[in-house]
This record gives structure tokens, C-alpha cells and sequence, in this order.
């Protein structure tokens, strides 16, 4: 996620402990035009939200056909525009965009908004999709989205929509980190059963 940090300007906050410095999760950058323009244009987006879904994914696996690996569904697609008629790509389209519609409805709350792309995080882990991906499901709907909102699109708009998709990147990557740890510390706790033919020793 380095580059999608570096790339949009975001800081990385490490802590001032000397033993085991582990980075901080990243604070919302937001002024309170940024989230009124944010809330605004979520307004208008939603009365389009199944066609940018669709334009998101088509976007990114044009522009990423890695992407398509981590989609069982979509993994062996060649004809990406065909893809606009997909039911399944419309709903992970909705799923997609209710997770930025619930980020949006918390930008007052830093809390749940922290929880929710910590545990957005760490299923993604388990869906076995890393961070490296999550930076391009941003640019692709920024992409997206631009063309919809027309003139009402501006540049302390877009700086908005990129510092929310920076931080969301930042903490769902710490998410999956969480999970990645709690899983292999899990299975290097558990106790090995013995080879067949090896005894236990009392």
C-alpha cells in the first residue's frame, strides 16, 4: 500500500516507542468543505449507484486485469464489456458502493468508520485479496464517478473522495495485516498431532 500512500500524499505516522515501532493508524484529513462536498455528491452518485458499480469493475479490470484473479466469478472473462449485463457484477458492484455509502455516513465518526474498513480489512484477508489491490478500486471510481457529477465536479472535490479512499486503503491494510498475524500466530499455536507410527511422549 506504500504507493498509493506515497502517491496521494498520505503520511505515514509511526510511533515514537523505540521497541517494535509499529505504524499508527492514519487520521482522516477532511476539512468540513471536503465533507460537505462528499455528502453532496453521494447524494447524486446514488441515483446512479448500480451504473457506477459496473463502470468501476469493467474500469479496473481494464486497466488491471490482474484484478480479475481475485474474483472466482470473473477470473476467466475476456470480454469485459459483455460484463455490463452481468447480474454478479452489478451486485459486487452494490456491495462495493454500500461499503463507500456506509464510509460516507461516518466521516463525523472516526471510530466506526476505523472499525468498519478494519473489518472490511481483515475479510479481504480471507477472501484471500491484498492490499495491493485496494488503491486501484479508488482511482477506477473517481474515474467513475467525474463524468456523472459533470460540473459539479472540482478539484477540493476529488481531494476529498482521494483522501477518504488513502485512508480506507491505509486501515483496511492494517486490517488484513491483524488478520494475517492472528492467523499464523493461530496455527503456530496449535499443538502438531504425532506421525503415524510416532508416540506420544508422557
Amino acid at each position: 500500500m506504500g504507493c498509493v500512500l506515497s502517491g496521494w500524499g498520505w503520511p505515514r505516522r509511526t510511533s515514537v516507542d523505540h521497541v517494535a515501532p509499529e505504524p499508527l493508524l492514519p487520521t482522516l484529513d477532511l476539512s468540513l468543505q471536503q465533507r460537505q462536498l462528499l455528502l453532496e455528491s453521494w447524494r447524486l452518485i446514488q441515483q446512479d449507484i448500480a451504473k457506477v458499480g459496473v463502470i468501476l469493475f469493467i474500469r479496473l479490470f481494464e486497466t488491471h486485469p490482474e484484478c480479475k484473479d481475485v474474483f472466482f466469478l470473473f477470473r476467466d472473462v475476456d470480454d469485459l464489456h459483455g460484463l455490463a449485463n452481468s447480474k454478479d457484477l452489478r451486485a459486487h458492484g452494490l456491495r462495493v458502493l454500500s461499503f463507500v455509502e456506509k464510509s460516507v455516513a461516518r466521516i463525523d465518526n472516526s471510530a466506526q468508520l476505523e472499525d468498519l474498513a478494519l473489518e472490511l480489512g481483515r475479510s479481504h484477508y480471507r477472501y484471500k485479496a491484498p492490499p495491493k489491490y485496494y488503491q486501484y478500486v479508488g482511482t477506477e471510481f473517481i474515474s467513475a464517478v467525474s463524468p456523472i457529477l459533470k460540473d459539479k465536479w472540482a478539484p477540493e472535490l476529488e481531494n476529498g473522495w482521494k483522501n477518504l479512499f488513502a485512508y480506507i486503503c491505509a486501515v483496511m491494510e492494517r486490517g488484513y495485516k491483524e488478520e494475517e498475524n492472528r492467523m499464523a500466530s493461530s496455527k503456530s499455536s496449535t499443538p502438531k498431532l504425532p506421525h503415524e507410527g510416532q508416540a506420544l511422549a508422557v
